[in-house]
C-alpha cells in the first residue's frame, strides 16, 4: 500500500485539453467530511451533449484498469460506451479505439443508423480484435484469454439504440403515473448466475454436460468464466486459439467442437418518450452494490451535477461496509488491493432534456475516454448530411 504522501501525489494529475474540465476526486459536491478524496475515483461532473447534460466517473480497483469507456457528443447524435474488460485490458481498449469508427464508418457507408448496423458495428470490431489475437498469440498467448463486455448507447433523431454484450447495464429513469421515478432496465445480463442463461447455454449445448459448472461459489462456462457474451476470449470462440496446459486457469482439457461464447450482442431501440427522464450506463462494478431503481432515485433526488460520482460513490461506500470499514479507510487502500473489496466501477448518466430533441442545439463534438483523460474532438462529423 502506498503511504498517504504517495496517495496524495497520486491525485496530481496532468492538465488536459481544451474541450472539458475533468478532475480525480476532490471531494466537492459529496457527503464525505473528508478533505482527501480519492485518487482512484476520476470524474467529469457535467457537460452538454446534443439532447441535454452527462455525467461521467470511473473508479480502479485493479492494479491495470481494465474498465475503457467513451462519450461521443455531436450535433445529431450521441453516443455512449462502455466495456467492462476481464483477464487484462487489452480488449476493452481496443474496443474503445476502434468500435466508434467501425459504427461511423458503416453509418457514413448506408446513410443512417439502426439496430443493423450497430450489430455490424459490434461483428467488425470483433474481426478486428480476432485479428489482433491471431497476429499476437504467438509471443504473448495469454491474449486468447482477454476479453471483454461491451455496451453502448447511441440517442439519434429522437430514438435510443442499445447493444449489449455482458452483464454491463444500461437502466432508464421514467416518471410514473404519480410522479414518482421508475427504473427500467433496457438491456439483458448475459451472466451464468441467471437461470436463463444457463438454460440458454444448455440447448445450445446438448452434448456438454460441463457447458456450465459452479465453481469457486459461482456458476461459469466451463467451470471459466461468468459472462456468455463477449468481444474476445477467443481461446472460448475457436479451437486455433486453445491454451495448453502451462496455463491451467484457461486450459479446457477437450478442444470445443463449436463457440462455447458469443459476440452477438442483444439490441433494444425506443423512440424517446416526454416521461423519459435520464439513463443510466454502469458496469456491473456499480450494479453488484445497487439496484436498479435505487440508483435512478438517486439520480432523480440530486443534483445533476456530479451525479455519476454521486453514484460511485455509494456503491463504494456499499463496498467499504461489507468489508467493516468506512469509505475514508478503503480510500487509503490502493489500486490492485482494492480489488478485494470493489471492481472497476464506470457510470455514464445521460440526461435527456426533451426540449431540445427538436431544436438544433450547437455542442462541442467531443470525444471523451473515461479515466485516462482524454480528450479531443469527435468524428462525429461525418454524420452530417445523413
Amino acid at each position: 500500500m502506498c503511504s498517504l504522501l504517495a496517495r496524495i501525489a497520486m491525485a496530481c494529475w496532468r492538465p488536459v485539453g481544451r474541450y472539458a474540465c475533468m478532475s480525480k476526486d476532490d471531494s466537492v459536491n459529496n457527503d464525505d467530511d473528508s478533505s482527501l478524496g480519492d485518487s482512484l475515483l476520476w470524474s467529469k461532473d457535467l457537460e452538454k451533449h446534443s439532447y441535454g447534460e452527462f455525467s461521467f466517473a470511473v473508479v480502479q480497483a485493479n492494479e491495470i484498469i481494465e474498465d475503457h469507456s467513451q462519450v461521443e457528443t455531436g450535433r445529431d447524435a450521441t453516443f455512449v460506451g462502455v466495456y467492462d474488460g476481464h483477464g487484462g485490458p487489452d480488449a476493452s481498449r481496443f474496443i474503445c479505439e476502434h468500435l466508434f469508427e467501425n459504427l461511423m464508418k458503416l453509418s457514413r457507408e448506408r446513410g443512417t443508423i439502426s439496430e443493423e448496423i450497430l450489430r455490424s458495428a459490434f461483428s467488425a470490431t470483433e474481426d478486428g480484435f480476432l485479428t489482433l489475437v491471431r497476429r499476437t498469440c504467438g509471443i504473448k498467448p495469454l491474449i486468447a484469454a482477454i476479453g471483454s463486455c461491451c455496451l453502448v448507447g447511441v440517442i439519434w433523431r429522437r430514438t435510443l439504440y442499445v447493444a449489449n454484450l455482458g452483464d454491463s447495464r444500461a437502466v432508464i429513469g421514467c416518471l410514473g403515473r404519480s410522479n414518482e421515478i421508475v427504473a427500467e432496465q433496457l438491456t439483458k445480463d448475459h451472466n451464468a448466475c441467471l437461470e436463463e442463461v444457463r438454460q440458454e447455454l444448455k440447448s445450445l449445448h446438448p452434448d456438454d454436460s460441463r457447458i456450465v459448472v459452479m465453481k469457486h461459489g459461482a456458476w461459469r462456462i466451463k467451470g471459466i468464466i461468468q459472462v456468455s457474451r463477449s468481444i474476445g476470449d477467443a481461446y472460448l470462440k475457436r479451437p486455433e486459439f486453445s491454451l495448453d496446459p502451462s496455463f491451467p486457469r484457461f486450459h479446457l482439457p477437450d478442444p470445443i467442437r463449436r463457440p462455447v461464447l458469443t459476440s452477438d450482442p442483444s439490441m433494444y431501440s425506443r423512440v424517446l418518450q416526454a416521461n423519459d427522464k435520464f439513463l443510466i450506463f454502469a458496469s456491473d462494478g456499480l450494479w453488484e452494490h445497487m439496484t436498479n431503481q435505487e440508483a435512478v432515485e438517486i439520480v432523480y433526488n440530486y443534483p445533476r451535477t456530479g451525479i455519476a460520482k454521486r453514484l460511485a460513490k455509494t456503491a463504494l461506500k456499499e463496498a467499504a461496509g461489507k468489508g467493516e470499514m468506512i469509505y475514508d479507510e478503503l480510500k487509503k487502500i490502493d489500486k490492485g488491493s482494492r480489488r478485494a473489496f470493489h471492481d472497476d466501477i464506470t457510470v455514464i448518466v445521460i440526461f435527456i432534456d426533451h426540449e431540445l430533441l427538436s431544436e438544433n442545439i450547437s455542442v462541442p463534438e467531443v470525444s471523451i475516454r473515461g479515466f485516462i483523460d482524454t480528450v479531443g474532438a469527435s468524428k462525429f462529423n461525418i454524420l452530417h448530411g445523413i
